[in-house]
């Protein structure tokens, strides 16, 4: 049974905030599916809206050089370190309204709060709303985070998105100059601490009964590309025991990436692509690529597991007289949230009258990068069925409310690492 404490003067944060979701909701591609990327005019109408907000919630508001909404709520004098809140505002293909809004527009709704109350802290408050963290127009994930962290690669300028754009000419097309990205980046003086509210995009809180939840750690990922080379045939003359059929052998290696990730507790493993060639139907395989992300909350683990999959595929592959490549696409490191900064969330969510339960996060966050220049913790909202990346996706307005009301509860009582040790 949940015990809601609902303070009456923020009873109506979740339909304010549910309102602003459905709003930002409408800026996309095409009415049908929700794709809102980066750079593009879609990305402009969405941070003009997000500007508005913020100066309507009493910040100061701006983009910064690659199209980061910022917006600052003075402490109780100017110039103080900030506690920095934010999400990102991009999304995927075809996606829901709320992964990345919901932490966006909460953080500016606890701001607004304050302003109307005239309540100033000791520090400042600065919400952040991140242009790029799917990558999905040039294919490099969290490209705004880390531009504040000052661990952009300009590298990433050179690419080209599926329209052959590069980031550097898409930049210029929207009015920023390619060569100040640098200026985005912020110094770790400058902040207290990063928290960035978030929908869960898994079960774990809807099975719990739990409306929010601490974040443990954001986990690690290993994207592997994985080439098996066999040889192409005849699907009617080739007889089976002299076939080296690359697709065959693919299937028994997704099978067996299954089958360990299923008996290791912690870990998750997905092949998510495959591509067979020639894909004629009376043609055997003769070469298959296939793209495994495999994710766990403690890099030993992760590395472990990894290395453990490589040899079963390096044992599938001889026995099938296949060739095999394999390339490591993409690794991120795993990121802690801080265990002081833990603490006081779990506090506020204990305050507001439900149980804390904490849980490590399986999908990528923005904090990945902002650990760099700052300690992270993460507050999770429970989402319908667990979905994500969906239109089905979908936040209770009690559940936005109370996702308010804990962030608010935060940053009210919110202590700076020193003081809270």
């Amino acid at each position: 049974m949940e015990n809601r404490t609902v303070a009456p003067e923020n009873a109506s944060l979740g339909d304010e905030i549910v309102a602003r979701i459905d709003e930002l909701g409408k800026i996309s591609e095409t009415s049908e599916h929700l794709t809102r990327i980066f750079l593009t005019k879609q990305h402009r109408a969405a941070a003009d809206l997000i500007l508005g907000w913020m100066r309507e919630a009493g910040m100061r508001a701006d983009l910064d050089a690659i199209g980061n909404v910022c917006g600052r709520y003075e402490g109780e004098r100017p110039g103080l370190p900030c506690l920095m809140l934010g999400s990102h505002y991009d999304t995927v293909r075809d996606a829901g309204k709320w992964d990345g809004p919901l932490g966006l527009i909460t953080a500016i709704a606890c701001v607004a709060d304050l302003n109307k109350r005239g309540k100033r802290l000791p520090f400042a408050v600065e919400v952040t709303g991140f242009a790029d963290e799917e990558g999905i127009r040039f294919a490099s994930t969290l490209l705004g985070s880390r531009a504040v962290a000052g661990t952009f690669d300009e590298r990433v300028l050179g690419v080209r998105d599926k329209a052959g754009v590069s980031m550097r000419e898409a930049l210029s097309q929207f009015g920023f100059d390619p060569q100040r990205i640098g200026t985005a980046a912020r110094a770790r003086s400058e902040l207290l601490a990063y928290v960035e509210l978030h929908i869960e995009q898994g079960p774990v809180l809807e099975t719990e009964h739990l409306p929010v939840g601490v974040v443990t750690a954001i986990s690690g990922a290993t994207r592997l590309a994985v080439v098996l080379t066999g040889m192409a045939g005849h699907a009617g003359t080739v007889p089976m025991a002299l076939r080296r059929d690359a697709l065959a052998g693919a299937a028994e290696c997704v099978v067996a990436i299954e089958k360990f990730c299923r008996t290791d507790e912690g870990l998750v493993g997905t092949v998510g692509t495959i591509d067979a060639v020639p894909g004629a139907t009376n043609v055997i395989p003769g070469r298959v690529s296939f793209a495994i992300d495999m994710r766990a909350a403690s890099d030993a683990h992760r590395r472990k597991a990894v290395a453990d999959v490589v040899r079963q595929i390096e044992r599938i592959a001889g026995r099938r007289e296949l060739a095999l490549q394999i390339d490591v696409t993409h690794e991120n490191r795993t990121v802690p949230c801080a265990p002081w900064l833990r603490r006081q969330v779990a506090n506020a969510i204990a305050a507001e009258g439900f149980g804390v339960f904490e849980l490590p996060s399986g999908a990528g966050h923005d904090g990945m990068a902002m650990i760099d220049i700052a300690d992270v913790a993460m507050v999770f909202v429970r989402c319908r069925g667990g979905i994500s990346h969906h239109p089905d996706e979908h936040v209770d307005t009690a559940d936005a409310g109370t996702g308010a009301r804990v962030l608010l509860r935060l940053i009210e009582n919110f202590r700076p690492r020193d003081a809270a040790s």
